[in-house]
């Protein structure tokens, strides 16, 4: 299926991109002009999506040419969908920000649902002008696009950025990545040594890891053990196995110099019942002593409160300055998520902790039975607006020429393209929509 924004490709704003930073893409939404920003990454803009209007914000204090401009969308019942080339079977983190910056001039903020194709994604909710609104999914792609769509809403929707990072490997890979999108709730930095979040180039998958000094809107650090101490270093981590964090975040943590490590995690408005997954991660960063070790026992709230799991990160990690990083999924997250870990008594060191991931298990709306054909009838009129809706026919929200029928995957029962100046023969893609009884 073309997607609107397909032109831009075929202009060649994109071909330096690829060659800079294979597997990313940064859409302006609202913009103008392609451009690099401070840290390196090149934006292009949406200037061919069809829908919508572009508009600047009023912000004066904010230097990121991105959040200048938004496009944004009318208050009605209809979804507005922006399609991303992606390769099939390849794993993408996927971004999208929201910053008001004051476009409309209107003190009610909106607040409005997102989806990635038919699949529930988040719900945004604009509380000042100043603060972006980010959300991340990591996403198994298992078709040729992927689809970030604004649902309807009683209320004018906006968009600033939409953002994709290809992950190379088994990055992220989970046996449960055909059934679910993985949801980002936190990505902590241990130890930071300032307020400043760590991403691209110190990432090189541009993964937003936030400092533990910092505030965030998706989860607080509560109850924080007595004797916790930040420590950092400058020699090198290696880091490039697994889901390769930054060196940069594995070059800091914090220890339990009492004999304990313990935070809470508040996490805003996730209470997890069930598939949630939890990545740690781990290096010993510190010259110990010839005879000195660092073993303690981790507790977490989705296994028996009585059992601990022994931690060695030397012995788990292969030696000092070497990433150890266990992961647990499909698991149950309580809305206040304690974290503890606790020294051994063999042990002369108090625990380690250098960074943490959660992400929530959104289970996958696969849509309706007839995206496939649907897809290849659009396909055919890559310069009509109404061909360029974008996302699934009929999830969450149908097209607005298409009626479909009520089951879980929706089959067409009904187009209107009266009025769409279509000449010739019926196309051969409506013989495959088996459900169809009215033309």
């Amino acid at each position: 299926m073309d997607i609107s924004f397909l032109l831009v490709i075929l202009q060649g704003f994109l071909l330096p991109l690829l060659k800079a930073q294979p597997g990313f893409l940064n859409l302006d939404c609202g913009g103008t002009i392609a451009y690099a920003d401070d840290i390196g990454l090149r934006w292009i803009p949406d200037s061919n999506y069809l829908f919508g209007k572009r508009t600047n914000t009023s912000l004066t204090s904010n230097n990121e040419t991105q959040y200048k401009t938004v496009r944004y969308f009318p208050a009605d019942d209809r979804k507005y969908c922006y399609n991303l080339n992606v390769t099939t079977g390849l794993r993408y983190l996927v971004r999208a920000t929201f910053l008001h910056g004051n476009f409309d001039r209107n003190s009610v903020y909106p607040k409005f649902n997102l989806s990635l194709g038919a699949t529930y994604w988040d719900t945004i909710t604009i509380t000042d002008v100043t603060t972006p609104v980010t959300t991340e999914m990591v996403v198994l792609a298992q078709s040729p696009f992927l689809s970030v769509c604004l649902l309807a809403s009683s209320s004018v929707r906006f968009i600033s950025t939409i953002e994709l990072r290809q992950f190379i490997g088994s990055m992220y890979y989970s046996e449960f990545e055909r059934q679910y999108l993985m949801f980002m709730v936190a990505r902590i930095n241990f130890g930071a040594l300032s307020n400043a979040s760590v991403r691209y180039p110190d990432d090189p998958f541009d993964r937003i890891w936030e400092s533990d000094s910092s505030r965030s809107a998706n989860y607080q650090l509560v109850d924080v053990s007595p004797g916790t101490q930040k420590v950092a270093t400058t020699k090198p981590v290696y880091v490039s196995w697994d889901e390769e964090p930054p060196m940069k975040v594995m070059q800091t943590a914090v220890v339990g110099n009492n004999g304990t490590l313990s935070y809470t995690i508040y996490l805003a408005n996730n209470n997890f019942q069930r598939h949630a997954s939890a990545y740690l991660y781990f290096a010993e960063i510190e010259d110990l002593n010839p005879n000195e070790t660092r073993q303690f026992g981790a507790r977490f709230p989705w296994g028996p409160t009585h059992l601990e799991v022994p931690v060695n990160v030397m012995e788990n990690a292969g030696g000092k300055y070497r990433l150890y990083e266990p992961v647990f999924f499909d698991i149950s997250l309580p809305l206040l998520t304690p974290l503890k870990f606790r020294q051994t008594n063999d042990s002369s060191r108090g625990p380690i902790l250098n960074a943490f991931e959660i992400f929530k298990y959104n289970l996958i709306n696969f849509g309706s039975l007839d995206s496939t054909a649907m897809d290849s009838l659009v396909s055919i009129y890559p310069q009509k607006e109404w061909a360029q809706e974008g996302g699934d026919p009929c999830s969450p929200i149908p097209w607005t020429w298409v009626q479909c029928n009520s089951d879980s995957q929706p089959r067409i029962i009904s187009l209107k393209l009266s009025g769409k100046n279509l000449t010739g023969n019926i196309p051969q893609q409506l013989t495959n929509i088996s459900g169809l009884v009215e033309l």
